[in-house]
């Protein structure tokens, strides 16, 4: 099982991190084929969705997975941040395939395999890892706080400077999701306070269940029944 990880990761580094790359090519050639110059402005908006900022940290992720596993070694902290990204992948996978698979988004022309990558599959091998790859710690429950500060951040920082940007593609202000932009509906910031507790409620379950999983046997076999187990604390 060890070794069969050892290659799942290495091509889900691989995967994962070519199909970034991939939308981050063919956003700019759709750029220039379009005469938009404002390639900051772009790049900048690019890396505030949170579906690229998910999976660019699940790359740094599974590469420190796969270095760790190498060396044979556990650290609590990692299985927190792994925890976290596996979360945040999980829930792009569920908010994209319910709310937003048919909606073009703002990132440029979209890659077709890369989308695919970025919303279906690596999330679901974030959740394959998680539940069977070796490393997994079990965590505590108030570690959930650590789970949901980023997505909050996320929201804060998008709300804040969607209203301070100006795209001319749009005439208006640019928010990465059309469900983040107040004027997209007639209840404005009515509509983005619903859809921002809907996803934050989301976010705390996935988390919730991730941190369940952790500290269950399930997928870990023999590690498990070796490891010493902690008595359980709320």
């Amino acid at each position: 099982m060890r070794a069969a990880f050892l290659v799942l990761r290495l091509a889900g580094i691989l995967a994962i991190g070519a199909a970034v790359v991939g939308q981050i090519v063919t956003s700019l050639g759709y750029w220039a084929d379009n005469g938009i110059t404002d390639t900051a402005f772009r790049l900048t908006n690019f890396f505030s969705f949170f579906t690229i900022e998910s999976n660019v940290a699940a790359v740094v992720v599974i590469t420190m997975a796969l270095g760790l596993q190498l060396m044979r070694q556990e650290r609590t902290w990692f299985t927190v941040l792994r925890a976290s990204v596996t979360t945040y992948m999980v829930t792009t996978g569920i908010v994209y395939n319910l709310l937003l698979r048919n909606i073009a988004l703002d990132q440029g022309a979209t890659l077709p395999w890369s989308n695919e990558i970025l919303h279906v599959w690596g999330p679901l091998y974030l959740l394959i890892d998680w539940l069977f790859a070796p490393g997994r710690q079990r965590m505590k429950w108030k570690q959930l706080l650590w789970i949901i500060s980023f997505p909050l951040v996320w929201a804060l920082y998008t709300l804040v400077r969607g209203p301070l940007t100006y795209d001319p593609l749009r005439d208006g202000p640019y928010y990465p999701y059309p469900f983040l932009d107040p004027t997209n509906s007639p209840n404005g910031y009515l509509s983005v306070a619903f859809y921002v507790i809907l996803i934050a409620a989301v976010i705390g379950l996935v988390g919730a269940g991730i941190i369940r999983i952790s500290r269950s046997r399930l997928g870990q076999g023999d590690q498990a029944a070796d490891a010493p187990r902690e008595p359980v604390k709320a």
